[in-house]
């Protein structure tokens, strides 16, 4: 008897789920690098995309419990903010126009989520926070700037810090922790709609951080705003 009411209890509580769905996602991502020494930084601005996935494993209580992944490109890097001791933009001598420098460095990622959402699952809104690791694999990078590197200016900089400049991405492999809070709105046969918001704290550095390197410390901080939609391939609940 006791048995019997402890698995009741049981079922009442946690409703198993068995439903996969799978599409796309595409957002924009505004990206700074940690520098130590510091490097004085714009946001650096970099579109990001890719494929999404969710599994969608029990319902306990209220809270909806899911795994999600995703397989993103992702633009990211740096926007130097090149200023004198007055806060004024750094003129170079030879074009005569103030000191412009950006590097974009070209990433796939892989975030992998614990997803949990409240609120409708079969047509409405729910609102979900996920979290977890996300892995990232350098493909590239390239350099734009207004002005020879050998004519740099950097007499009248405020921040002097510029070994950045000529130095390679170091390390290719990155990763990190990101977490993201959003909405999401399903309709029956139709799929599912999502907005979110999302932080990266990258753990891993971009250059060298012995104490023979010249950075410290060099890791990616990103924050992504993002839209998917994901349409049903096994589906469960009725």
């Amino acid at each position: 008897m006791v048995l019997v009411m402890s698995m009741s209890a049981q079922a009442q509580i946690g409703e198993h789920r068995n439903d996969l769905a799978i599409g796309v996602n595409a957002g924009y991502g505004l990206n700074t690098i940690g520098f130590v020494p510091k490097v004085t930084q714009k946001m650096y601005g970099g579109l990001t995309g890719g494929f999404s996935v969710r599994y969608v494993c029990e319902k306990y209580f209220n809270t909806i419990c899911s795994v999600a992944a995703e397989v993103n490109y992702a633009a990211l890097g740096w926007k130097e903010d090149i200023l004198n001791p007055m806060d004024q933009p750094v003129i170079n001598a030879k074009t005569g126009k103030a000191e412009e420098y950006s590097r974009t460095i070209s990433y796939v990622q892989v975030p992998i989520f614990a997803h949990l959402a409240w609120g409708r699952e079969q047509k409405g809104f729910q609102f979900f926070f996920q979290a977890g690791p996300q892995f990232g694999y350098c493909l590239g990078e390239s350099t734009t700037s207004n002005f020879n590197w050998d004519d740099r200016n950097i007499e009248e900089r405020s921040n002097k810090t510029d070994a950045q400049g000529t130095m390679s991405v170091e390390h290719k492999f990155d990763y990190g922790i990101a977490a993201g809070l959003g909405v999401e709105y399903s309709l029956p046969h139709l799929g599912h709609f999502q907005i979110e918001g999302r932080y990266y704290y990258g753990l891993g550095n971009i250059y060298g951080d012995s104490k023979r390197d010249y950075f410290g410390k060099s890791n990616h901080n990103t924050i992504v705003v993002k839209l998917a939609y994901l349409f049903d391939i096994m589906k469960t609940k009725k």
